[in-house]
């Protein structure tokens, strides 16, 4: 694999970036509580530069993800200074609309234009690790406004649960449904079954719009 981002091989260093993010995540309970900011900090802030390289290639939404980054470090550095709570919950808000961003855009990039390739097939990855995280961020704000909207997590400052409900957001969106994490409320049951008919929804139409290309090149191939 060259070092160079190209658009044959972005969405590789784009999957690896969220997968370094997840496995940050997962240090929730093992280190202490202030590296640990830093350090969910510091992978988040190198995923958003990698997401910029990889999709630098669609103009069209570079100039947008650029601007909701100047805004998270500047909401992460006065929250940092001041500690007004708000601006917290704010960063979460910009990293869930930076993730969708870069979902719109790869989705431009890989679903029903062009040849399938491996790049492209990564890049189907990438689109089912960001709905997780998506989804794991509205999960996150929705135990900020109510802690007993789950059951299975312990109430705490969110980046305590961080890991948890990253993790819950993922055996949601494969329905897997162990059961020892569940939602409570109303709101959160709600959200809960509508990831999971995303999840159904993706395997379904994506996965299956790449097979059918995939098969279709095959033919034109031999023809």
């Amino acid at each position: 694999m060259s070092g160079k981002i190209t658009q044959r091989n972005n969405f590789i260093y784009t999957a690896l970036a969220l997968i370094a993010l997840l496995i940050s995540a997962s240090l929730v309970n093992v280190m202490p509580e202030g590296i640990l900011e830093y350090i969910v900090e510091g992978f988040t802030l190198l995923t958003f530069g990698v997401c910029i390289l990889s999709l630098r290639f669609d103009k069209a939404w570079t100039r947008f993800m650029v601007s909701l980054i100047i805004c998270w470090l500047a909401a992460t550095l006065i929250y940092r200074l001041f500690a007004i709570e708000m601006l917290d919950y704010l960063t979460l808000v910009l990293m869930m609309a930076f993730f969708w961003g870069t979902f719109r855009s790869i989705a431009r990039q890989i679903l029903f234009v062009g040849h399938v390739d491996a790049n492209k097939i990564i890049g189907s990855i990438v689109l089912f690790l960001l709905i997780g995280l998506i989804w794991s961020i509205i999960y996150i704000l929705i135990f900020v406004v109510s802690p007993q909207a789950f059951n299975g997590i312990e109430g705490g400052p969110w980046r305590q649960n961080l890991s948890e409900l990253t993790y819950f957001s993922f055996v949601t969106l494969t329905t897997l449904g162990y059961g020892d994490i569940s939602p409570r409320t109303p709101f959160a049951q709600v959200m809960v079954y509508m990831e999971a008919i995303v999840g159904v929804f993706y395997m379904a139409v994506v996965v299956a719009s790449l097979v059918s290309t995939g098969l279709s090149q095959t033919k034109n191939s031999r023809e």
